[in-house]
Parts: C-alpha cells; structure tokens; sequence
C-alpha cells in the first residue's frame, strides 16, 4: 500500500466518515470568491447564458446582504469566505457502474457503503464526491416509469424547461445570505421529476461527501412530485475531519403537485470543523403532503429550518427533527410552517439532545394568516440535557391571527438523573451503554418515522457519540 493510497482497513470503526484520500483534480476555481471564481465555475460547467446571469446574481445579492446578527452570530464570525475553494472536480461525468467510479471515490463509497444499500433497498442513488456527482444510477424498471434522477448539472443540460420552471421559484436568491451564495456557486445536488400518478415503491437516494480541506460544498437539488406522484428521497453527508475550517451551504426546493406525496429524509454525520448552513423548503399544491424528517449529528454549526409552504387547500406539512450537540457544536434547528390555503395542516415535532458543553437550539415559525379558516398546526419540541454543564435554548413563533383555527404547542426539557444512570450499571451496562440507552429511549418514537436502515445508522452513530462523551 503506497503512501498516496492509504488502507482504510486501518481506520477505526467508530470514525466511519473520518478519513480522506489525496486530491487529485483537474479543476480547482481556487481560493476565495470573486467574479472571475463565479466566471470560472460556469465556464468549466458550459452554463447556458441564463445559468451564468443566474450566477451573478447570486454573488452580487450574497455581497450585498450582510451576515444574520439576529443569532448565531459569534459562530458565524468564524466563517472567512476568502479562505475557502468553492469548486473542485476531476473533470469526469458520473458513472453509470461501480466498477467505472475511480479508485479512491470507489475505495471512499464503497467504506460508506453505498453499493450495498443500492443493491438491498434503494430505486436509484447520486453520490458526489467535492464540487461533482462521481456516479449516477436509477433502476431500469423506475426509469421506465418516467421517473428522472440526475445530478443537477445533467438536468440543466438535458431537461431545461422542467428544471428552468421550478429552479429558484421555491427559495429565491435572495430569501438568506446563504441562499445567494449557493445560487453563484451551486454545483451537484440532484434532480428528481416524479410523472403524474408514479408511486416509487423504493427510496431515491443521495451522498454528499467532502474530502477535501478548506473546501466549501453547495449541491443544488430540486424534487417535482406530479399530480397523484409519491417519491422518498434519502441523502447521507459526511466529511473528514480538518484542522481548519469546511463550509457545507445547500439548496433543497421540493414542489408537490396537487394529491402528491415527498418524504425527504437527512441523517447528517458531518465532522466537527463543518459549517453546515442549509436552506430547505417544500410547495404543497391542494391536498399534497410534504414531511421533513430530519436528523442532525456533528458539524461545527448547523442552522437548518426545513419548511413548508402549503399553497394549497387541504395540503399538508411536516418536520420530524432530531438534533444531537457535543462539546464545541451548536446545533440551531427548527422548522418553519407557512399556511396559505384554507384546511391545511402542519405538524412540528422535535427533539434535542445536549452532551458535555454542547448547545442545542430549536427556531420554529408557524404562520396562519387571518383570512383563512380551518387550519391546524401542532408543535412539540422536548429536549434532554445530559449533564449540566450542557445547554438548550427554545425558540418557537406561533402567530396565529383569526378564531377559525386550532393550534397547540408543548415544550419540556429534562435531564438525565444519576440515579438513573447508577440503576443501568447496575445491571451490568457501562455508562456510556446506559447514557445511549437513555437518549435512544427519549427519541424512540421519532426514529418509527425513519426507514429501518437509517434508523439503525441512526442508533449507532448515537451509541458512538454517547461512548465518546463519557470517562
């Protein structure tokens, strides 16, 4: 084994993300953000001239807002944008097969094991590697059905009237700070177009993998669920862990039609110099459903708020979160409910853990406006503190105007008792195997919601985190 071709064999078990292979790219747009790095990604890209005023709009709209002040704000003064690199790629197209994938993307998926989930469970799977999709797959019996699932790059290029529709209209440039630079920078993410009445039987799903340093990460991806359509999508994130700092800013826009139904499940395991500032938002037409659930574990910050916009009458929204802060990382995560049709219903439920010093925090905003009637929103958010020196914070905005609509919220936080800790041991658990015991007990009835093989990664990396905190 040379030195440029480390054995991942060596590599502990209970750091699965934590490790890199040497950089090897043809294409590096170099470090900071400017003009000429926006020019350079959408030259490599061969952007259409509409793609590329895209673009510049996103950098002049993201130079111009200033960084959000109103939270957050001492871990957002650690972010230098000039110290990051915003494009990286081995200037390949995505692979078909497994077997065509180059060695050290191959040796990288193959650890997280990718191949073995598509075989067993999955209808399709994107994985991309830095700035690009390193391989693409859909099964032949979902593509018959018309069902499109490519990188967002191949989508530009081959699909533009379904793609131009949508792109931006759900989240616009300038909706955040973070939304503008994603709109200069985007590159990768996946897009997915469900025809009328499809039913995709088995999850769609996609891998977001940073390997390498001072490196910023900012997949664009855009799911259409037609009228009757139901698609769950699946994406997993990791990064090694660096002494310096790695920025990871997505884009999510989900459009249900009227009657469809997205799931978009997120189990992030990011390493802890990770920046993780995502936008998600979903449009629900008359009587379509779109349900978030979504699981956030490790990174340095992560400000997340998955929403739904419920256009439609009778549409339907919901957010399942699940938050987990160790010492050194803040996880500030919400959601956020907008209802603008008469009959709609939103559900919030959420639940954080806190360990050692870490800081959980939940941000919610529910919004009824007065000229509607009949709508219904519930929000629960609970939070477990593991010891004292942890901390949780708990925002919710529930504005309700009008008497024609029923609303409900409930909060609780408690904490781990020493008594109870000292019972488990008793009965021959480690501490760290009663401190997992614990919290997988306090989160049980969300992991339900999960698919089977994300809630036992789920359970596991848990464990790992509860075994790292204790002694």
């Amino acid at each position: 084994m040379t030195a440029e071709t480390p054995d991942i064999s060596d590599i502990r078990a209970d750091s699965v993300g934590d490790f890199r292979f040497p950089e090897q790219h043809k294409y590096d747009a170099g470090m900071g953000l400017s003009e000429k790095t926006v020019d350079y990604i959408s030259g490599v890209k061969n952007d259409d001239p509409w793609v590329r005023d895209f673009r510049k709009h996103g950098l002049k709209t993201f130079l111009e807002k200033p960084m959000p002040t109103h939270w957050a704000t001492k871990d957002l003064e650690n972010i230098h944008f000039d110290q990051f690199r915003y494009y990286l790629s081995d200037g390949q197209k995505p692979k078909r097969s497994w077997d065509d994938v180059p060695d050290d993307i191959k040796r990288t998926f193959d650890r997280l094991g990718i191949p073995e989930q598509e075989r067993k469970f999955l209808a399709g799977v994107e994985a991309q590697y830095d700035s690009e999709a390193a391989y693409s797959n859909v099964k032949k019996v979902v593509e018959e059905q018309g069902v499109i699932f490519l990188n967002s790059s191949e989508a530009l290029q081959k699909h533009p009237e379904i793609f131009r529709k949508w792109f931006g209209k759900v989240i616009p440039t300038g909706d955040n700070k973070f939304s503008a630079l994603n709109s200069a920078v985007f590159s990768g993410g996946s897009f997915i177009y469900i025809p009328p009445g499809v039913k995709v039987k088995h999850p769609l799903q996609a891998y977001f993998r940073i390997n390498s340093e001072q490196f910023g990460q900012f997949e664009r991806t855009l799911i259409i669920a037609d009228e009757g359509a139901e698609v769950m999508y699946m994406e997993g994130c990791t990064a090694p862990k660096f002494e310096t700092a790695t920025l990871h800013s997505a884009v999510v826009e989900l459009v249900a039609m009227k009657g469809a139904k997205i799931q978009y499940v997120t189990v992030q395991n990011w390493s802890s110099n990770v920046f993780n500032l995502v936008t998600k938002r979903g449009l629900a037409h008359e009587e379509a459903e779109i349900k978030w659930i979504d699981c956030n574990i490790g990174s340095r910050l992560t400000m997340k708020y998955p929403g739904v916009i419920m256009k439609g009458r009778k549409a339907r929204g919901e957010v399942i979160s699940i938050a987990l802060a160790n010492t050194g990382q803040h996880q500030d995560t919400g959601a956020k409910m907008v209802h603008a049709a008469d009959e709609t219903t939103s559900n919030i439920i959420s639940k954080s853990i806190s360990i050692g010093k870490g800081r959980a925090t939940y941000r919610g905003l529910v919004h009824i406006p007065k000229h509607l009637k009949g709508c219904k929103n519930n929000t629960e958010c609970d939070a477990l503190l593991i010891n004292s020196s942890s901390r949780t914070d708990t925002y919710p905005a529930i504005n309700v105007r009008g008497n024609k609509h029923a609303t409900q919220h409930e909060a609780s936080v408690s904490q781990v008792s020493a008594e109870q800790i000292f019972y488990m041991q008793q009965r021959g658990l480690s501490e760290a195997e009663a401190m997992s015991l614990s919290v997988n007990g306090f989160i049980n009835d969300l992991v339900r919601e999960f698919p089977m093989e994300y809630s036992v990664e789920l359970k596991r990396l848990i464990d790992l985190e509860m075994e790292g905190s204790v002694g």
